[in-house]
C-alpha cells in the first residue's frame, strides 16, 4: 500500500488496516491490527501550513475573479468564501496529517537525538 493511499484512508502506516485516529485529529496510541506504537507519531504544524497554502492558492484567484466579473457585495463574498475555506481546511487537515505520519514512518523519521 502506498504512503498516499494509506494516508488518505487514515490508516496505520505499517499495516494499512488499523485506524490512525481516535476522534478528529487525535492519533491512537497503538494500531489495533498490528500493534505499531504510535505514541511518538507527531506531524507538528506541517500539514496545517500545507493546507493553508493550498487552500489559499485555490480560493484567492476564485475570489478575485468573482469580484472582477460579478462585483458582488461584500456579504456575498463572506457567504461564499468563508464556508469554503473552513470546509476545505478542515476536510484536508486529517488526511494531510495522516500522510505526514505515514511519510515519517516510511523514512523512519523521529525527533533529533542529543548531540
Amino acid at each position: 500500500m502506498s504512503v498516499v493511499s494509506t494516508g488518505l484512508a487514515c490508516r496505520c502506516p505499517r499495516c494499512g488496516r488499523g485506524k490512525l485516529f481516535r476522534g478528529f485529529l487525535t492519533v491512537v496510541p497503538a494500531c489495533a491490527s498490528c500493534g505499531l506504537d504510535l505514541t511518538g507519531a507527531d506531524s507538528g504544524d506541517g500539514p496545517a501550513v500545507f493546507i493553508i497554502l493550498i487552500v489559499g492558492a485555490l480560493v484567492l484567484p476564485l475570489a478575485l475573479l468573482t469580484e472582477l466579473w460579478l462585483a458582488p457585495p461584500l456579504w456575498v463574498h463572506l457567504l461564499l468564501w468563508g464556508p469554503l475555506i473552513l470546509g476545505a481546511s478542515l476536510g484536508l487537515l486529517r488526511p494531510a496529517k495522516a500522510i505526514m505520519i505515514a511519510l515519517q514512518h516510511k523514512h523512519r523519521a523521529g525527533e533529533a537525538r542529543g548531540r
